[in-house]
């Protein structure tokens, strides 16, 4: 099963919006095939395993990291597939947590006399998918904001200018990161103040092992209540992109010359302090989107966090004084330390001459 687990890491970049999965196909302690699902409508890991072990498979045990699929997709359902290779025992670390279909495969299994276990190395498996797990779950992605900050922590000068806070390793790390989301959201004024692309860019990433290219830019997010996002930013070249404003906003011009370049366009609630977090959610989650990345400014950041909202905070930490004037990390109207909020060490790291830190909700 580790084995599966680390076969299955190797689509991190690439299988959006499916699950990432790995199996391992064994008869008396020799592995006879092991795959991984790549990409969206291609073969699943179960498929490739079974492919590459042939008819060896026919009594043979299979590991998988999760529950194989009982529906017809893309692609046939795994679990008719193992039925008609004739395997005796199939081990999965997970079951599928999608309500439509959670158990099935594992039932169908066992219905065709094929011994079924659950749960060996679950939490590693887990870990695999949190987008997914989390949006078959509760129906919302699963949000990680990342921000870069200097020592004293500010993200920006008093003016404005940002670039570059950290170093060419942390911004490698980065660009992998966009590369692990299926979206990526700012805000109206990131975009008006440092018109950015936030795309992936493949010879940016550096070496990437064993893992499968990305091939598919994650789509671009923007909370822009007004419609003011410039049909010439750069954020909306190559098309991919979704702006959320104000229902009042989709009558208007702007928005009506977004729309015509291609720009998917939505209105929801708006509130003093900015979008509903929740119905924006709610919206990507409906939209298939399993890991958002939050690279916006402060008040959108601290959004977020006061919403309770975030499940990842990744602080890019770079070792320089931005001074006093400078631009906060978030936003957050905290008054008293009875308000601070307080959040856990996950990993830390050294990256380049930068620290990453990876927090999670205390």
């Amino acid at each position: 099963m580790a084995r599966a687990i680390q076969l299955a890491w190797r689509g991190r970049y690439s299988t959006h919006p499916n699950p990432r999965v790995g199996c391992v196909v064994v008869r008396d302690g020799e592995v006879l095939g092991e795959g991984w699902h790549e990409r969206a409508g291609e073969g699943h890991a179960e498929q490739r395993a079974l492919s590459e072990a042939g008819a060896r498979a026919r009594g043979a045990t299979v590991y998988v990291t999760l529950e194989p699929c009982s529906h017809f997709g893309r692609t046939p359902p795994c679990s008719r597939a193992l039925i008609e290779a004739g395997v005796a025992h199939v081990v999965a670390a997970t079951k599928d947590p999608n309500p439509a279909v959670s158990g099935r495969g594992l039932e169908q299994l066992r219905e065709a006399g094929i011994r079924v276990t659950e749960g060996l190395l679950a939490e590693g498996a887990e870990k695999l998918n949190p987008g997914f797990m989390k949006r078959m779950r509760t129906g919302r992605p699963y949000v990680r904001i990342k921000v870069a900050a200097s020592l004293d922590g500010r993200t920006a000068m008093a003016s404005g200018e940002s670039q570059w806070i950290t170093g060419p390793d942390a911004r490698q790390d980065v660009q992998r990161l966009r590369a692990l989301s299926d979206a990526i959201l700012t805000g109206v004024g990131t975009v008006l103040a440092d018109d950015p692309s936030l795309t992936v860019r493949r010879a940016e990433l550096g070496d990437i092992g064993e893992a499968t290219e990305p091939s598919r830019q994650p789509l671009r997010v923007i909370a822009d209540r007004d419609a003011r996002t410039p049909p010439e930013a750069r954020i909306l070249r190559g098309g991919n992109v979704q702006i959320f404003c104000s229902e009042a906003a989709l009558q208007t011009p702007q928005a009506q010359d977004l729309a015509a370049l291609g720009v998917g366009i939505t209105g929801l609630g708006w509130q003093e302090g900015g979008v509903n977090l929740s119905q924006l959610l709610d919206a990507l989650g409906e939209m298939g989107i399993n890991e958002l990345l939050v690279e916006a400014g402060p008040r959108l950041a601290g959004a977020f966090l006061t919403e309770k909202l975030a499940d990842e905070f990744w602080l890019y930490q770079a070792p320089v004084f931005l001074g006093s004037d400078g631009r906060p990390t978030v936003t957050l109207p905290l008054t008293a330390m009875a308000d601070k909020v307080q959040w856990k060490v996950s990993d830390r790291r050294q990256v380049g001459d930068d620290q990453r830190w990876i927090l999670v909700p205390g």
